[in-house]
């Protein structure tokens, strides 16, 4: 990707039981978690699907969920996964702004490097400093890096919801001019 060398490698380890009970770490996928562009994107935004559930509560019997999860490398899901869950880390290039756009999901956007500004469709903004934590609630919004120099990295949970209502009318997913290559949620 074209942000190599400015963000530390995203790594994850797995783990799962031997044979006798006890801990150990997975050798099932790389522990590298690969961080993709999207297609024909300026500016940069970086994804790794760094793990995902398909069910809930998760079955972790023989493996089920990695080899879900490894179905997902190959095909990747839209921004969630109907009762499940997807964790995600994205880069963003210094300047850059997403589109505003809203999942049908609960969703915790936890700051680990650099500055982001959590812009909501009211015109709000909060600036999000390493650490902090944004729990969005099927709200329009987009994420703005501030810094003209300097990458910053979100790592997100979403966990799929009930669409909001509001006026009585149910609010469902809007990917707004998010990139062709984002799909629907599954």
């Amino acid at each position: 990707m074209a942000h190599e060398g400015k963000l530390p490698q995203v790594n994850r380890f797995i783990t799962t039981h031997d044979s006798n009970g006890k801990a150990v770490f997975s050798d099932a996928l790389p522990e590298e978690s690969t961080m993709k562009g999207l297609a024909n994107t300026s500016p940069v935004m970086g994804f790794a699907l760094s793990y995902t559930t398909s069910t809930f509560p998760v079955d972790m019997a023989g493996d089920k969920d990695v080899t879900a999860y490894k179905k997902y490398l190959s095909d990747p899901p839209g921004l969630s996964v109907s009762n499940g869950t997807v964790l995600r880390h994205v880069d963003f290039e210094p300047g850059v702004t997403s589109a505003m756009h809203r999942t049908v999901s609960l969703d915790y956007g936890i700051l680990l490097e650099g500055q982001i500004e959590a812009v909501l469709d009211s015109g709000e903004a909060r600036l999000m400093k390493r650490g902090d934590v944004c729990v969005q609630r099927g709200t329009m919004h987009a994420w703005r890096n501030p810094s003209p120099t300097e990458w910053a990295r979100m790592v997100f949970v979403l966990q799929t919801c009930e669409p909001v209502e509001f006026k009585g009318e149910k609010v469902g997913e809007d990917l707004g001019t998010v990139h062709d290559t984002v799909r629907p949620s599954t």
